[in-house]
């Protein structure tokens, strides 16, 4: 009878764990498998890329959820944030995000930048504005506009270019996960399911790694 009891309650206790992960994630449809893995660029920690573009609304959606989701990142896993860029009117958005992060300024600045476009109608594509922003901001802008017309900086964005299209991403935000599996919002059908998805298919590529889940 007490073993039975024991039983149950393991069980009891799984089923609530299988809730609270969502529904296995179904692959064709809230994820798909790349036909061909990509190397990634986090060596021993789970890749987890996202394509974004500053001005895309519902990128700036998501960036909510998304900054609340990764205070949970397992310790094996790491977020990548691509700007991607499908027309000339992208790059500008990719050369600032790549500026702001040689100044480590992304963590001050990236959330700001959302906001500038979309709540304040700041068009920080204008280089002018966008000087007169940064300085606003407290940063050095003659720093700032020397990285951001930099030959390296544009080399960065124009290799975000490239792997967006080898990754064969056609909108954003859309997520690749260990160069292996592509999701996206409009894949899982909503926000909370595609960080369902994200949990799930950062453990599905831990275990083909061979890898242990971390300690908390």
């Amino acid at each position: 009878m007490f073993t039975r009891a024991l039983a149950f309650a393991a069980a009891a206790i799984f089923s609530l764990s299988a809730l609270a992960a969502g529904p296995e994630a179904f692959e064709g449809h809230d994820y798909t498998r790349l036909k061909n893995a990509q190397p990634v660029a986090t060596g021993k920690k789970v890749e987890v890329l996202e394509f974004f573009w500053y001005r895309c609304p519902h990128c700036f959606q998501l960036e909510p959820g998304l900054n609340k989701w990764l205070k949970t990142l397992p310790k094996d896993a790491q977020l990548r944030r691509v700007p991607a860029v499908f027309r000339d009117d992208w790059m500008p958005g990719a050369k600032l995000y790549y500026t702001l992060e040689q100044m480590n300024l992304l963590g001050k600045l990236h959330n700001k930048v959302f906001d500038a476009y979309h709540l304040e109608n700041i068009n920080l594509n204008d280089p002018a504005v966008l000087g007169d922003w940064i300085a606003k901001q407290g940063a050095d802008r003659k720093k700032f506009e020397g990285i951001y017309n930099s030959f390296s900086t544009q080399s960065k964005a124009t290799q975000g270019a490239r792997l967006a299209t080898t990754y064969a991403i056609t909108g954003v935000p859309a997520f690749i996960i260990d160069g292996k599996y592509a999701t996206s919002v409009s894949m899982t059908g909503g926000e909370a399911r595609l960080f369902e998805v994200l949990d799930q298919l950062i453990v599905k590529a831990r275990a083909e790694r061979g890898s242990k889940k971390p300690a908390k």
